[in-house]
């Protein structure tokens, strides 16, 4: 794993937005994993600014709430349109994402898993860190799953997403739907941005503490091309 220390949050997403952008120069058929979230919100803003062409790219986000649609204001879907889709040139055909409004959870993520796939996996993997130590919404726990999956998210997370639903932890949706370990750990590069000192304790667990289910992001530690951008507060520990 590579650790760079930035100087604060600005610093950490300028140097995501290079990394990502340089990564969608050298292969505009790059297929790129997402994550939502108040972290990647000004990464994605130079990214939406910076006139690259998405026509050729594919993306696959992290997850979505459970029972939400597309539309729906609270759900990740509406959000990335808010933040990159809608300003950038990439064609909804292009886009890849969990329908939380799916009648059947495991039927939606087994497609989800076809997808990715056939797309020929993950190319670069971007992700946020939990400050339980989750990335996606794999949560910490006695086991960890390997494909996409309907999880049951943890109070803390939900308290994380309530931005979304008027700072109302209670209106977060308590299941998500989530690409697992099994993908996070096949994306053949990974770029994780972790800011903030809520964040020291899950990055000092994830990079020196033990591989564990009880930190999801330990797990990272044997992946072959891991960065791992965080501010001097996330580096604390």
């Amino acid at each position: 794993m590579t650790i760079e220390v930035c100087a604060d949050h600005a610093d950490a997403s300028e140097r995501a937005f290079t990394i990502v952008a340089a990564a969608l120069r050298a292969d505009p058929v790059l297929v790129l994993g997402l994550p939502t979230g108040q972290t990647p919100v000004a990464m994605y803003a130079r990214l939406a600014a910076a006139g690259l062409d998405w026509s050729a790219a594919r993306t696959f986000n992290l997850d979505e709430f459970a029972g939400l649609a597309p539309g729906d204001a609270g759900s990740f879907r509406a959000f990335m349109d808010e933040h990159l889709f809608s300003r950038v040139n990439l064609a909804p055909a292009r886009i890849g994402f969990l329908r939380g409004d799916a009648g059947a959870a495991g039927a939606e993520c087994a497609r989800y898993e076809a997808a990715i796939e056939e797309a020929g996996g993950i190319g670069l993997l971007v992700l946020g860190l939990g400050s339980n130590g989750h990335i996606g919404f794999n949560e910490p726990g006695p086991t960890l799953t390997a494909p996409t999956h309907l999880a049951v998210l943890h109070a803390a997370t939900r308290a994380a997403s309530a931005y979304l639903f008027g700072d109302d932890p209670a209106r977060v949706p308590e299941r998500a739907l989530t690409i697992g370990m099994g993908q996070v750990l096949k994306a053949r590069a990974v770029l994780m941005i972790a800011t903030g000192a809520s964040k020291a304790g899950a990055v000092a667990a994830m990079t020196h503490g033990p591989l564990t289910t009880a930190c999801p992001a330990s797990w990272l530690q044997v992946h072959p091309r891991a960065t791992l951008l965080v501010d001097r507060a996330a580096a604390a520990g």
